[in-house]
């Protein structure tokens, strides 16, 4: 029985000859393409995300969504302070106007009272006090920006008239104002309250 000798195994670390055969893995496995028997390497492409990376990722998102809340809750405490801030000035501002008209109105209240106190002695002076008095509270409210309005024969406005009655006039045209029942005070636009007439009816 013939035995063929046996080759000497290579020493570790050397490199085969040409020709010789080595245990090369198969083309299209894991071993073929880099990766060991663990699995891909810690440089391999398109590798799964680790747990730490989820979770830095998790940590970025709430800390984005604390920041945007937080400018949130922010914008709403400014806009409630300007709110308030500009309720007050309003009130403020109220207040100041209504002091302003009624210290208009105080002479006219002081002359009421000289000519009532007048009354007694001279009654016949009654009547020309209250017409001063009256002129007196007509120019505080033209001073204030409403100015008497009493036209007649002027045609009709709906802005500033209201009808409270018709009359037949045939000297005028239809539509004209022959009577003021109640003056007006203020323009259009800045209208206290219209003024009350009696116009001429069409035939």
């Amino acid at each position: 029985m013939s035995t063929q000798p046996q080759q000497p195994e290579p020493p570790e670390g050397a490199v085969a000859e040409p020709g010789q055969e080595q245990d090369l893995p198969a083309p299209g496995t894991a071993e073929a393409r880099g990766a060991g028997p663990e699995g891909p390497g810690p440089d391999a492409a398109g590798g799964p995300a680790g747990p730490g990376e989820k979770a830095d990722e998790k940590a970025e998102h709430a800390a984005a969504l604390a920041e945007l809340e937080d400018r949130w809750r922010r914008a709403l405490a400014d806009l409630e302070n300007l709110r308030k801030r500009h309720a007050r000035e309003l009130e403020r501002e109220r207040a100041a106007e209504r002091a302003r008209t009624a210290a208009a109105l105080l002479p006219v209240i002081d002359n009421l009272e000289l000519a009532l106190s007048h009354a007694g002695a001279d009654p016949g002076s009654i009547v020309a006090g209250v017409q001063a008095v009256r002129d007196q509270a007509v120019d505080t409210l033209a001073r204030l920006g409403y100015a008497r309005q009493d036209e007649t024969g002027v045609p009709f406005d709906p802005a500033r008239h209201e009808v409270v009655g018709v009359v037949e006039d045939p000297d005028v045209a239809p539509g004209t104002v022959v009577q003021v029942l109640r003056p007006g005070y203020g323009e259009t636009g800045n209208q206290l309250r219209p003024v009350a007439v009696a116009v001429a009816k069409r035939e």
